[in-house]
């Protein structure tokens, strides 16, 4: 071999093993294997978002709730920000009873995440105590106002609560408008299902949206978030093309889809697949998975009975157990990261935080990311930096997918462990460098 071509063949092996390098540490992407029928492989982008909502911290923290991991005590938004996790929503009710989830609540947690650097969803309910499908109360104070006084009180509450977050350097990244707005929100006056489901009330909904659209961007004054519209139909696809095709019909401007998908309620993941595929080729926007949990027993530790206890509620293939637990969100990222046109950004976990105190009660404690005793459970790493190969059956109706210990989750290991390729690239380099030095007596 001539020296000049040796040269060349060294330096390249240099370049390639620097580059082998920087690639493995790439949180961006991570490589699926190829399926187990159509061989074909897939590069699956890193959500941009991997949420949680705890809005209950507050509660369980003033009721002596403790966290730990590695057996060490800690402040629950920096385990969640050394797992992954890089958004946090939180819930804001107008006069709560307790004042938990209250405007000034809201504000001081507002400064605890931003501080951390975490993105930030904020979720008005537009009530006093939960809005949900089966209840959407007006807030007490509102509740004898006229149509246009209410729209009046929902723009200014929006706005006042959007300037002070705004005023303190935590503004929100995100803003839903009403907290699974299925069937409306403000009962009755924005009430449009059943009974409620005509034009008139789909027209005096879509003012109290706009409402509080105009509220947040006024509050903002030059500054842009994202507006999201959330309801409760992850699995039904015939409910969300509803509700979307009539609050478009009403000229309703916003950028994202927030849905929420439990499945003892709302199907399948093939049922919550087929929906968010549909949503995105039909309008054209960015889709949220903004509630979703799954259990990692079905066991109990306290008197409070438990919303899911049964095995009737889990899905084939999902055994209660961490494991499951863990599938459940693997699979779900890997849902979410094929919408189409890259539309499906994320999702956040509801209550990760709701386990059981001595003096409050939960009935989440066997949905959330922590043990009895407050312990992170093992299946949090799903929030972690996609490195990992998964591989796919696409006989399997429920996507469900099997991760396994992969080559480029070896490699990754290995470059952070220890120093064999580092070594390679110096060694490969001293060659290079050697070579000149004898190439150059040589020409003297």
């Amino acid at each position: 071999m001539q020296p000049k071509s040796l040269e060349k063949l060294i330096f390249l092996s240099v370049l390639l093993t620097f580059l082998l390098i920087s690639s493995l540490d790439n949180p961006l992407v991570t490589v699926q294997a190829p399926s187990l029928e159509t061989n074909e492989l897939h590069v699956i982008p890193e959500l941009s978002i991997k949420g949680a909502d705890i809005s209950f911290l507050p509660q369980i923290e003033d009721n002596d709730g403790k966290f730990y991991d590695n057996g060490s005590e800690e402040d629950l938004i920096l385990i969640l920000k050394s797992h992954g996790v890089n958004s946090i929503r939180l819930r804001i009710w107008n006069d709560p009873i307790d004042g938990y989830c209250s405007k000034n609540q809201t504000l001081d947690l507002a400064k605890r995440l931003k501080n951390e650097g975490f993105q930030f969803l904020l979720d008005f309910h537009y009530s006093d105590s939960w809005a949900d499908p089966s209840r959407q109360n007006k807030p007490l104070r509102w509740s004898t106002l006229s149509f246009l006084e209410l729209k009046q009180a929902v723009y200014n509450y929006t706005n006042e609560v959007i300037t002070e977050l705004k005023n303190q350097g935590t503004t929100p990244d995100m803003v839903q408008i009403g907290n699974e707005i299925t069937c409306g929100f403000l009962w009755n006056t924005g009430r449009v299902c059943g009974d409620f489901n005509n034009d008139a009330q789909w027209n005096q909904f879509a003012d109290l949206i706009r409402a509080g659209i105009t509220g947040v961007r006024d509050g903002l004054e030059g500054e842009t978030v994202k507006i999201m519209l959330h309801i409760d139909r992850g699995g039904y696809n015939i409910g969300s093309r509803w509700f979307f095709d009539n609050i478009l019909e009403k000229n309703v401007s916003f950028d994202v889809i927030g849905q929420s998908f439990y499945p003892w309620w709302h199907g399948s993941l093939e049922d919550l697949k087929q929906n968010l595929e549909d949503l995105a080729l039909r309008y054209n926007k960015e889709i949220c998975v903004v509630e979703t949990a799954y259990p990692w027993t079905l066991n109990w530790s306290d008197t409070t009975n438990n919303i899911v206890g049964l095995e009737g509620q889990l899905l084939e293939g999902y055994p209660a157990t961490v494991q499951g637990q863990k599938q459940y969100l693997l699979d779900l990222k890997t849902i979410i990261s094929e919408v189409p046109s890259s539309k499906g950004i994320g999702f956040f976990y509801w209550a990760p935080e709701r386990i059981s105190t001595t003096n409050f009660g939960s009935s989440w404690e066997n949905l959330a990311l922590f043990d009895f005793n407050g312990n992170v459970l093992e299946s949090i790493s799903t929030f972690e930096p996609l490195n990992q190969t998964t591989i796919t059956s696409s006989s399997s109706t429920s996507s469900s997918s099997s991760t396994v210990t992969s080559l480029v989750n070896d490699l990754s290991s290995t470059t952070t462990s220890s120093p064999g390729f580092e070594i390679v690239a110096v060694i490969s380099t001293l060659i290079y460098i050697m070579i000149i030095i004898v190439k150059r007596k040589n020409d003297l």
